[in-house]
């Protein structure tokens, strides 16, 4: 008998990206209220933002993720002082299975985040228009041969599996909404942000595997198996990349000179910092506190970007100083 072919079955069919940012809210930020053709979802990866959709007003917290559809005006400002991490994607897609998405905020887990921050790294590899701004309203490829082989595909890929793990884990007749959602995410995070927490206290320090391994009683492949699953990097780098991150931020308070920077957060020297900033940043110190003072203009000049953002019934749940380096 011959093999005979099945046509695969596709639920849901993004067709087009419009828009890629992830960023950092400054202190007393608003993107004015505007509506687009396209469907754009809003997630906060840490801190809490106020943010209306319609006619409502929500406060999305950490890991909440709340989304817009086509035609809906909508906006976002920061929630007094508290500095927030964002990352907002739009997109075209007319898939009926959109239809879960109105009207909810969702809450995302450890491997949501993973998909959001691939989706990030991508992205940043393949259009040449900063992401970390939310001014950009045009994606622009880069013209280089170093753009990997199917990036573009592959951002495809991890946002369609973005919103078929949302749909499957937030729907009241699924199979994976069976298990209750507190012991699905204590089992996927206890161990993963306690360690979290663990360097969050000693951000201030330079810690190596062994020390945080004998600190944590775990073992060294398993604490890096956790880190890779959770957020695809080794723990050394992803603490590398907290400490740069806690940097911008105190950059963006304005509250400390780059030399106080580099002292509060366990740097050897100024000249390592900035060295360690330009690395993992693209941009100096120096350049990221001119390009904050840039883009507070361009958000009070020019148009705001798309922004996307758990079931709306409920409530969901900044930063700039300075020696020259």
């Amino acid at each position: 008998m011959p093999y005979e072919s099945i046509t695969l079955k596709k639920e849901l069919i993004i067709d087009e990206i419009v828009s890629i940012h992830c960023f950092q809210s400054i202190s007393d930020f608003v993107f004015q209220e505007k509506s687009h053709d396209f469907w754009e979802f809003l997630c906060v990866e840490k801190g809490a933002v106020h943010a209306s959709a319609g006619s409502a007003t929500y406060t999305l917290n950490k890991d909440s993720i709340l989304f817009c559809q086509p035609r809906e005006p909508h906006s976002v400002r920061s929630k007094g002082d508290v500095a927030s991490s964002l990352i907002s994607i739009g997109f075209i897609c007319a898939s009926p299975a959109m239809d879960f998405f109105r009207g909810k905020i969702l809450e995302i887990g450890p491997s949501e985040r993973l998909l959001l921050r691939k989706i990030i790294q991508e992205a940043s590899l393949t259009y040449s228009c900063p992401l970390d701004g939310p001014c950009c309203q045009k994606l622009s490829r880069r013209d280089s041969p170093d753009v990997p082989f199917g990036s573009e595909q592959l951002i495809l890929i991890y946002l369609h599996q973005l919103f078929i793990q949302l749909i499957r884990n937030h729907r009241e007749d699924s199979a994976f909404a069976a298990i209750p959602k507190s012991v699905r995410k204590r089992g996927e995070d206890e161990l993963f942000y306690k360690i979290i927490s663990y360097m969050e206290e000693h951000i201030d320090e330079h810690l190596t595997i062994q020390q945080i391994c004998r600190d944590n009683l775990i073992g060294r492949s398993l604490l890096q198996q956790i880190f890779r699953d959770n957020t695809g990097y080794g723990i050394i780098d992803y603490f590398s990349l907290m400490k740069i991150t806690a940097a911008k931020q105190l950059i963006r308070s304005r509250q400390m000179n780059f030399s106080q920077i580099a002292e509060h957060l366990g740097y050897n020297s100024i000249h390592y910092f900035s060295r360690q900033f330009k690395k993992l940043s693209g941009i100096t110190p120096s350049e990221y506190a001119a390009s904050i003072k840039l883009g507070i203009r361009l958000q009070e000049s020019s148009p705001e970007p798309p922004f996307h953002a758990h079931n709306r019934s409920q409530n969901a749940g900044h930063t700039s100083p300075h020696t020259d380096i």
